[in-house]
């Protein structure tokens, strides 16, 4: 994410994961039915092992076959979700960091994702909203006090705390036209 990346500290972290079956091995090569090799453990590790290289649009691919398969997974619905936002699938970014929030209404993390993932959607109300939650939860996160910030200033300028809009600004709406006189 833009603001920082989160290492997996939830406490149902990667060992957690259902479908390990402790092997750790994975080749990469299919089943036969278009799914990819190994388990959902094996889909989890090479999906968060490819975003970490940069490379966010595979990993939503594996990830998000791993959520299918353990819907219920925290961990696995956080990593789909920073791979989906560090994709640009904001929309499906929120719905999946939104999925983690109200499974665990105290993940911080969650809620920041949640918050940035709608300012990227111009929902910077529902944002605000979600920030300030994550801030409150972890006050010297400063990845957070950032994004609120700018959160808070994008929408105290939309409603004019800053003077006026210039045109060509932003939110700028030109003032009405005034009616011809006859």
């Amino acid at each position: 994410m833009s603001y920082g990346d989160h290492a997996d500290e939830s406490a149902d972290g990667a060992a957690a994961v259902p479908g390990d079956n402790g092997s750790g091995s994975g080749s990469g090569t299919g089943n036969g039915n278009g799914a990819p090799g190994g388990g959902v453990y094996d889909w989890f590790r090479r999906g968060v092992r490819l975003l970490e290289e940069k490379h966010p649009a595979a990993a939503v691919q594996l990830l998000a076959r791993a959520a299918e398969a353990e819907p219920g997974s925290r961990s696995i619905r956080e990593a789909l979700a920073r791979a989906q936002f560090d994709a640009g699938q904001y929309a499906q970014a929120l719905a999946s960091f939104r999925a983690v929030a109200v499974a665990d209404p105290s993940d911080d993390y969650a809620q920041f994702g949640w918050g940035v993932a709608a300012a990227r959607l111009g929902d910077f109300e529902t944002s605000a909203e979600h920030l300030a939650l994550a801030v409150a939860m972890q006050p010297g996160n400063r990845h957070y006090q950032a994004a609120l910030r700018q959160t808070r200033a994008t929408l105290a300028a939309r409603a004019g705390a800053y003077g006026p809009l210039l045109p060509g600004a932003p939110g700028y709406l030109a003032p009405p036209e005034e009616p011809e006189e006859t």
